[in-house]
């Protein structure tokens, strides 16, 4: 290598090969606050590129909650929980997440992606197995990555797999863990999670269960996919967000006593971490009462959900269970193509591309607050298009 070139050459050569693939990406900035209809790069479209599914990141009374936190707090923790920054806010939020999730105590992270960084490599180390969903989130696959334990993956869904694989490997090892996304974020599916809780007892393994696109939006009380399998009370761990349906910032995990106790005191992105800042707390707060007085937001979503799933395209749909629907396409640059024929016809969609999947999509996130003259729009949009 010549002294004279830059040690930070290389980077533009690496960016050049990502647009070659059509793989770069870029952030768009949306204006005002975020619902069902946004204001995008001058246009006005309808939404259906947020995780917002139940429309509160907008409400009015998460955004009085959060100013009057502010007010009362100021505008961040200051330190990390352990030294200056826990507020009794902190403690409410916890105390509410558990009581909604029916487990004995729950901890907050100020992001999902920290829980689950946190608790992995906290709970398991050298000497340990994870056994990890193929389609699981970058957070957990980044997380047994951090652990330094042996990580192994199992194919998508597949309670099979996943079965033979511990019966090869699960003697060698002091503890396991499998961990699989609940609602797969890229997809909709679900995880076959009452067989997992099966197989985890059977060969004496750990399950943790990120449930950060079914919180507030699966199960009869909003509790998440535990709640929907009718698997309350088994015993594994929930690792969830506070940014999706509950339109607020943050992490959580909520399990037994012991496990949260234990996190306290060994989950480095919790410890050395600044406390979540009051406004989200409150925010976060808010929006759990909310899921719990008006059961009727998470009704009028499933309803949009159903809609839309019957009037879209059906060859070319992904399985679902869920608010994300999926549109597979051939291609990166097919997907970005139509992408911005939505756009210009007034409707936000994102192409997901790889690396982030294995194929190219569009992904639909139905939220409660759509009314039937949006999804109407997207459906007679994309027959055009298409």
């Amino acid at each position: 290598m010549s002294s004279n070139q830059s040690p930070y050459s290389w980077l533009e050569k690496s960016l050049l090969t990502i647009h070659n693939a059509n793989w770069y990406r870029s952030v768009t900035a949306i204006s005002g606050l975020d619902g069902t209809v946004v204001e995008l790069s001058g246009l006005t479209a309808i939404n259906f590129a947020s995780n917002n599914y139940l429309g509160l990141a907008g409400d009015e009374r998460l955004i009085q909650a959060a100013v009057a936190a502010i007010q009362e707090y100021g505008t961040g923790s200051t330190g990390s929980r352990l030294l200056s920054g826990h507020r009794q806010l902190h403690r409410e939020l916890e105390q509410e997440i558990a009581s909604l999730k029916q487990t004995e105590d729950s901890i907050v992270f100020s992001s999902g992606y920290l829980a689950n960084l946190g608790t992995i490599s906290a709970i398991v180390g050298q000497k340990d197995l994870i056994l990890g969903d193929l389609y699981n989130h970058s957070s957990l696959k980044k997380g047994a990555k951090l652990s330094g334990a042996t990580v192994i993956d199992y194919l998508h869904c597949d309670v099979n797999d996943l079965e033979q694989k511990l019966l090869q490997h699960r003697s060698q090892y002091r503890r396991c863990l499998i961990t699989t996304d609940s609602v797969f974020s890229m997809d909709g599916d679900l995880c076959p999670l009452p067989d997992l809780i099966a197989l985890a007892s059977e060969m004496n393994c750990m399950l943790l269960l990120d449930e950060a696109h079914a919180t507030g939006v699966m199960g009869t009380t909003g509790a998440g996919c535990v709640e929907h399998f009718n698997c309350t009370g088994a015993e594994l761990i929930q690792i969830g967000t506070l940014s999706k349906a509950l339109g607020s910032l943050g992490g959580y995990v909520a399990g037994n006593a012991h496990l949260i106790d234990f996190l306290r005191n060994r989950a480095a992105t919790w410890i050395y971490t600044t406390g979540l800042s009051p406004a989200d707390t409150a925010a976060a707060l808010a929006a759990i009462e909310i899921i719990k007085s008006e059961p009727e937001r998470k009704d009028k979503l499933w309803n949009n959900i159903n809609y839309l799933k019957d009037k879209l395209p059906q060859d070319n749909l992904l399985p679902s269970e869920s608010p994300i629907i999926c549109l597979v396409l051939d291609a990166p640059e097919t997907a970005l193509t139509i992408a911005d024929k939505l756009q210009q016809a007034g409707i936000f969609a994102p192409a997901i591309r790889p690396p982030t999947v294995p194929t190219s999509r569009l992904r639909f996130s139905v939220m409660a607050t759509h009314q039937l003259e949006h999804l109407e729009k997207l459906v007679n949009s994309l027959s055009t298009i298409l």
